[in-house]
Formats: structure tokens, C-alpha cells, sequence
């Protein structure tokens, strides 16, 4: 067989995250030689989904591998022993994911996945309802969902007439086009300035919103700060991204998960991709050391790597993210920290996921918020958002539910407020015996989203990193971007923008089979 070191590769690509995995569905089809390496055994990097043991060893990795991975103080829960009276299944019915999210059906990845044929790998399901917490209702009423239609405002008996002709004026409002660069300089400078506002205050003093709809206006945005941190500018094209997405793949739903593990079989999708073009794919080994210095390899300059499996290798380009390149090649990284757990519960929690309008799919997630001040906290705290999947994603047995949970402060603090979360969601079931049967909590590392300009590839002579990843609870767009950037840079003059993802079929498909 013949060696690593024998290839004269185009690029090699360290890790296999979102953003390496779309950049190797890119390259799959351009004739490259390509590498694809990375220092983990399984495939998604910080999106990567493990049974129940994968996890635990998972778990006692980052604890011992400090520095060196996007996550840390990593804490496995059993509150019962393992066992058939644990009430858990075996380890492999389980896929859990460690970086889950919501992906909007107006998001940049779908037409991507589309365009380069790989969407039939992959098997999407709807994100239904988003709920809000409220304890001062009563028992049976103190998950409200979040109206986010005109058919669901005129139908909700928890707001007021006043209160949904209010409403209805602000989703007006977030129909209309805004001023385009022919408006006038003074009308483009009060809108910057009204956005500027806290969320709150804008929608008060521009559409004298009651203050009963600022959380389930703010949980929309899914901002991950409380609301007077939130500013408008940051929240309300993300409402309107919520509300636009609504019914363009089905009715009563505009978002969307991917069954058997999330990010983490989009990455995997990739990866096959390029490995049916003819690239070679090596786990357990990561990049060791980059010698910057160029060697001449005929026509090109290249650069030599040190993989840790103790191969030395020659490529003209290397791609990768913070945490799967060497530390002297890593850019400064000041991380932002989330506090996430996952939870395994016994309870379908079946009644949050309504069909949401006739015709529609039932969903297979759902979103819980507790604003701060529902857990006895300060309001200026950030809220505890709680993904709720059901069996139908393939991520645990029936009658089981997965709960991914997050909040915006980290450590000991934020995991206390996903713990109270956790147990006033369970006291809401309708299952009176409903417990919590494993978790699995962590902080993770990453780029908080404050609403600002797109981060950008760092590029050091043949050295492509991509940014720290987003600690979004939606699908970062700017994903799309990175990987085009990179695939841009690796292509040279054969590159061209409008090709990027977009391939035709390798065979005949017959999509009514």
C-alpha cells in the first residue's frame, strides 16, 4: 500500500466539522488530491453525535485533554445505577448530539445540500412549536406557546384583544421592505437608531408592545441574552427569518433538524462524498507540526506536515479550524463560553408536539425557553433554551426524549439554571413519573453571535483557518462562507463562485422510488 508520504497533495483538510466536511463536498468532484485527516477516532469534531458509552469516554477525554478541544469540564449523571432498573436502553440506541441545532428553511445549507445531490443521504424532520415558561399561570397552563402565525395569534386565549391588534401591526411592520440605499440619509439614521435600542424599549416606543410579549417575541430571535442585552437590530431580522421560513417546506413549520445525529450525519455526508472522489480519509491522526518552509515539488511549492501518526507529508494547502491545527500555527483564540447539558428523560413529552396546521407534518422537535426570571433568578440573566427531540429522530427509544439544554453563562452558575429548567419541564409533563434517566453536561467553547459583520478565514501563506465556530442555537450561514472561501483559495483560476456545491447526479435517480 502505498504511504502518505508518497502523495504530493493538493490540500490536506484537519478535522471533520461542519465547515471541513462541506469544503470536502467541494473538492470531491474537482480532480484534487485531498487528504482528510483528523485526530479524533469518529467524524464531526464539535458536532459530533455518540451512543451513551462513546459519550462517557467522550466526556472523560475532555477533562484530561484540556486545551486542545472546544469544550471542557465535562460531567457525566446516572441518578440510578446502570442496570435494566436504570430504565436506559443499551448504549447504542442512543445519538446524541453535542452541538444541536435548528436550521431555518430559508438557511443557505439547504439549497447547498440541494445543489451537490447529497440532500438524499439525509432525512430532515420539523422543528414545531416554541414554548415560554411562565409560572405565575396556572399548572396546566404554564407552557405557552409562542403564537408565530395570524391564524395562531387570532387563536391564542392568553393574549388580550388589545394586546393582538399590537402584535399583528408589529408583524406587519416586519413585512415591509426597509429603506434601500436610495432612501433618504435621514430615515436610514432614525431606523440605525431605533435598532440600536434594547429590544424592549424598541418595541414599546415604536409599537407599544406590551411587556407580557417581550420573552416569546425574544425567543423567536433565539437570542441567548436577556432582552434588555438584546439589542433590535439583533433581533428583529431574526424573527423575521422565523417568521419568513414558516410554511416553504410544509405547513405550520419553518425549521428543521436532521434524524440520526444532527450536524453530525451532514458532516459525515460530506466526508463520504469526497472519499467516493477519490479522497483518502485517515482518523486517529491528527496534524503534529507545519514546517513552513516551502519545498519545490516541480511547478509548485509545498509544505511539509508532521502527522501524529508519524508520517511526513508534502501539500500544497492545509485546512482546518482553531482546535485541529498545531498551536503554533493557531490564531489568538478569545472563546466565548456556554453552559450545555444533555438529558435523557422518560417521558415523550408528547403534547409538545402539535401539528401545528392542517396538513402538517408532526413534529419531531420543539423548543422550551425559560426566561430568567421563571427560575427565581434577576431578569438581566440570560434565558435557558431546551431543545426537545423525540424518539422519531432516532436519538433515543420510544417513550424517551432527549432534552439539549444551553444558557449563555458558563460553569457552575449556568449548569444550576439548566437544572431548575430541566425540573420545572418535568413537573409540566403530563407523565406524573417522568424522571431524568442519564446526563451529560459540558462547557463549550466558541464564538459568541452578537449580530455582527461575517468572520473571515485567517490566511498565513498556504494556511487556511477557519473561524471559531458559532455557539448559535440556529445554523451559522457564514459556514457556507468559510468553506467557500477556502475552496476558492484551493481551486485558484478553476474556481468560479456560481459552481460552488453544485453538481450534477453521478447516476439516474428516480425520485418516486
Amino acid at each position: 500500500m502505498e504511504s502518505l508520504g508518497e502523495t504530493q497533495w493538493d490540500v490536506v483538510i484537519s478535522g471533520t466539522g461542519l465547515t471541513q466536511s462541506l469544503l470536502a463536498l467541494a473538492l470531491s468532484r474537482s480532480g484534487k488530491q485531498v487528504l482528510h485527516v483528523d485526530r479524533n477516532s469518529y467524524y464531526g469534531s464539535s458536532e459530533a453525535a455518540f451512543s451513551l458509552q462513546e459519550a462517557e469516554e467522550w466526556a472523560t477525554r475532555v477533562n484530561q485533554d484540556t486545551g486542545n478541544l472546544p469544550f471542557e469540564d465535562a460531567t457525566v449523571l446516572s441518578p440510578k445505577p446502570s442496570g435494566a432498573k436504570s430504565g436506559l436502553s443499551s448504549s447504542r440506541t442512543y445519538t446524541l448530539s453535542l452541538s444541536p441545532q435548528v436550521i431555518y428553511s430559508r438557511s443557505r445549507l439547504l439549497p447547498a445540500l440541494i445543489s451537490s445531490k447529497v440532500y438524499r443521504q439525509l432525512e430532515f424532520q420539523a422543528v414545531g412549536s416554541w414554548w415560554i415558561f411562565n409560572p405565575t399561570s396556572s399548572a396546566s397552563k404554564q407552557l405557552y406557546r409562542v403564537p408565530s402565525s395570524r391564524e395562531d395569534i387570532f387563536a391564542d386565549d392568553m393574549i388580550g384583544v388589545k394586546s393582538k391588534r399590537t402584535l399583528m401591526r408589529f408583524l406587519r411592520n416586519l413585512n415591509q421592505s426597509q429603506p434601500n440605499s436610495e432612501s433618504a440619509e435621514e430615515d436610514k439614521f432614525t431606523l440605525e437608531e431605533e435598532l440600536g435600542k434594547p429590544l424592549p424599549e424598541y418595541l414599546t416606543s415604536k409599537f407599544q408592545v406590551p411587556a407580557e410579549l417581550y420573552d416569546p417575541l425574544l425567543s423567536l430571535s433565539l437570542s441567548q441574552a436577556s432582552p434588555q442585552n438584546t439589542s433590535a437590530k439583533y433581533a428583529v431580522p431574526r424573527i423575521q427569518r422565523h417568521l419568513a421560513s414558516i410554511g416553504v417546506f410544509g405547513p405550520g413549520f419553518g425549521s428543521v433538524l436532521v434524524k440520526w445525529g444532527g450536524g453530525s450525519e451532514i458532516s459525515q455526508v460530506g466526508c463520504r462524498a469526497l472519499a467516493v472522489g477519490g479522497g483518502v480519509y485517515v482518523l486517529n491522526s491528527g496534524i503534529e507540526s507545519v514546517d513552513r518552509t516551502e519545498h519545490a515539488s516541480g511547478e509548485d511549492s509545498r509544505i511539509q506536515l508532521q502527522l501524529s501518526s508519524g508520517e511526513s507529508i508534502l501539500t500544497r494547502y492545509v485546512v482546518g479550524s482553531n482546535w485541529d491545527l498545531p498551536a503554533q500555527v493557531r490564531s489568538p483564540c478569545d472563546c466565548d463560553k456556554v453552559a450545555r447539558s444533555v438529558t435523557i428523560i422518560s417521558s415523550s413529552l408528547e403534547t409538545l408536539f402539535p401539528v401545528t396546521a392542517e396538513g402538517g407534518p408532526i413534529p419531531a422537535g420543539a423548543v422550551v425557553v425559560f426566561p430568567a426570571s421563571s427560575l427565581g433568578v434577576t431578569d438581566d440573566l440570560p434565558p435557558v433554551y431546551v431543545f426537545v427531540h423525540s424518539s422519531e429522530t432516532a436519538e433515543c427509544p420510544s417513550g424517551q426524549s432527549v432534552l439539549y439544554s444551553s444558557t449563555n453563562i458558563p460553569g457552575q452558575q449556568g449548569q444550576s439554571l439548566i437544572e431548575s429548567a430541566l425540573q420545572k419541564l418535568l413537573e409540566c409533563s403530563t407523565e406524573p413519573d417522568a424522571e431524568i434517566l442519564w446526563s451529560l453536561r459540558y462547557t463549550q467553547l466558541g464564538r459568541g453571535d452578537n449580530g455582527g459583520s461575517r468572520p473571515l478565514n485567517s490566511v498565513s501563506g498556504n494556511i487556511i483557518q477557519f473561524p471559531v465556530g458559532s455557539l448559535d442555537l440556529s445554523f451559522d450561514d457564514s459556514v457556507i462562507d468559510s468553506a467557500m472561501d477556502a475552496w476558492t483559495l484551493v481551486m485558484g483560476d478553476e474556481a468560479s463562485p456560481e459552481d460552488f456545491l453544485k453538481f450534477e447526479d453521478r447516476e439516474e435517480y428516480n425520485d418516486g422510488e
